[in-house]
């Protein structure tokens, strides 16, 4: 005879090939796009506008201090690099969580400044989003010289 109980359909179900299943439908859905490039996990995204006279460039970095986010120029290259530490393995060694989902480690991303005059660039960081302003460079035409024929 059945019984009449309530069963909870909702309910999900353990599936230890989730992680696989979420990597190979990144895969398939944007092949060869970023996930050789930067490596899945160490990237962030960002918007870049062109307003005339500078480019915007705003990035995702929320959970982050301020402290923890670090902006480098080299050779025409602008470098941003955050980095987020594990909560759970400093603070919590007895084993409280029972679930650990919240990514950690270093996220980059590179851009090239050319383009940019690199001492005139202005970074602010609010509400999880660094907004840089990045002036550009006046173009230079080439000179025309003229040479007379002796």
């Amino acid at each position: 005879m059945f019984e009449l109980t309530r069963r909870n359909h909702n309910k999900p179900v353990l599936n230890p090939f989730a992680e696989l299943e979420e990597m190979e439908r990144q895969f398939f859905s944007h092949p060869f796009a970023s996930f050789f490039e930067t490596g899945m996990m160490d990237a962030f995204k960002t918007d870049i506008r062109d307003e005339g006279d500078k480019y915007e460039l705003e990035a995702d970095l929320p959970g982050f201090d301020k402290k923890d986010i670090k902006i480098d120029i080299n050779d025409n290259v602008l470098r941003i690099k955050a980095e987020r530490h594990s909560e759970h393995e400093d603070k919590d060694k007895k084993g409280k969580y029972l679930t650990c989902e919240r990514s950690y480690g270093m996220y980059s991303r590179e851009f090239d400044l050319s383009g940019v005059k690199a001492d005139e660039i202005k970074a602010k960081y609010d509400n999880g989003v660094l907004k840089l302003t990045l002036p550009k460079k006046q173009q230079t035409l080439p000179e025309v010289k003229h040479l007379e024929i002796e």
